[in-house]
């Protein structure tokens, strides 16, 4: 009688070193629509509020509503990063303090204008990298 063939370690290892990998890898939704106004913010901001709800840990990093009340009233009790401020060329500017989101470690966070060019003096020249961006300015 012959014995099991036993598993190959470097197999198992290589196996296990994977599964590890991951377990730590984060995931991105993107909420897209073909122009402004038509509910990415909102249903972002619905989606948020179910996973705040199924007791998940949410922040908003950066969420622009354009004044809209329904879209407003969808991200009042929602918990917030405080935005950085950037003074350039005599104008206060807003941005989604970065720093602060990664030190925060949260699982979800918020990220509304995506396509738009930072502040000068913020770590990255754009949000989402691209000619198209820079050409067009802020969003």
């Amino acid at each position: 009688m012959t014995e099991p063939e036993r598993p190959n370690p470097d197999a198992l290892l290589a196996s296990l070193q994977k599964e590890e990998a991951s377990q730590h890898r984060g995931s991105l939704k993107v909420f897209l629509g073909m122009c402004p106004g038509v509910g990415k913010t909102y249903a972002m901001l619905q989606a948020a509020r179910r996973e705040l709800a199924a007791k998940r840990d949410v922040i908003v990093g950066y969420v622009e509503t354009h004044g809209r009340m329904e879209t407003d009233a969808l991200a009042v009790g929602l918990p917030v990063i405080p935005r950085k401020t950037i003074e350039h060329r005599g104008i206060t500017l807003t941005e989604m303090d970065l720093d602060a989101v990664l030190a925060r470690r949260p699982r979800i966070v918020l990220v509304d204008e995506l396509a738009h060019t930072n502040a000068p003096g913020t770590r990255h020249p754009q949000a989402l990298a691209g000619r198209e961006g820079a050409a067009r300015g802020r969003d």
